[in-house]
């Protein structure tokens, strides 16, 4: 099993909705779970052009500021019929004020003006995770998940784009979809979600790893 310094994990994220996410993921652990937002660490520039590169730039500033082995996560909505929009900029299409109301409208008003059919809203999520330690060294871990775009909203769980989007083979979109049913992680049942799959992965090094 990898170690940790002072047995901790630092996730860096100053989103209320993800940090609660990784803690209930990481139920099963006795590692402590603190965030940079209770560290009140900065926030770094995300400049990369990629999930990935957002993920380590989080990870690294993390670990550089805190000291502790860091885990991060940079996650967003692809949208086939806008090009993969909003993509990488997800969150920024909410605004400073973080209204994903307008987001979420945003997007359905760019497929209605570009009359997509609603069977041709293809979509998904895609979380990447960094994992950044104190010697420098990073793995990825990535989990995407297929659906599509719905109108209008349906749902008052999760957060984000949670409510326009509908995983293949399911009615519900992840709006209607309990934390449990979409985050939920163990040995024998994954949960729904791209941060869930991803997560498994990162499970997975973690048990096959050697101090």
């Amino acid at each position: 099993m990898l170690s940790f310094d002072q047995n901790k994990l630092l996730i860096a994220s100053h989103n209320e909705g993800k940090i609660s996410e990784f803690r209930e993921l990481l139920n099963f652990s006795d590692l402590c779970i603190v965030s940079s937002k209770e560290l009140g660490l900065i926030e770094p520039i995300e400049d990369g052009n990629t999930f990935e590169a957002n993920a380590l730039i989080k990870a690294k500033s993390g670990c550089e500021l805190s000291g502790l082995t860091t885990l991060s996560d940079d996650s967003g909505l692809e949208v086939d019929a806008l090009g993969g929009d909003p993509g990488i900029y997800s969150a920024r299409w909410a605004g400073p004020d973080k209204d994903f109301d307008y987001a979420m409208k945003e997007v359905n008003r760019l497929l209605e003006e570009k009359k997509i059919a609603e069977e041709k809203r293809t979509a998904r999520f895609i979380c990447a995770l960094c994992l950044y330690r104190t010697n420098g060294d990073y793995l990825f871990f990535v989990g995407k998940v297929e659906g599509k775009i719905v109108w209008p909203p349906r749902g008052n769980y999760g957060f984000g784009y949670d409510a326009i989007f509908k995983p293949d083979d399911r009615f519900e979109t992840f709006g209607e979809l309990t934390s449990t049913e979409k985050h939920s992680w163990s040995r024998e049942k994954i949960g729904l979600s791209h941060r869930a799959r991803a997560f498994d992965k990162f499970v997975k090094f973690l048990i096959n790893t050697e101090n």
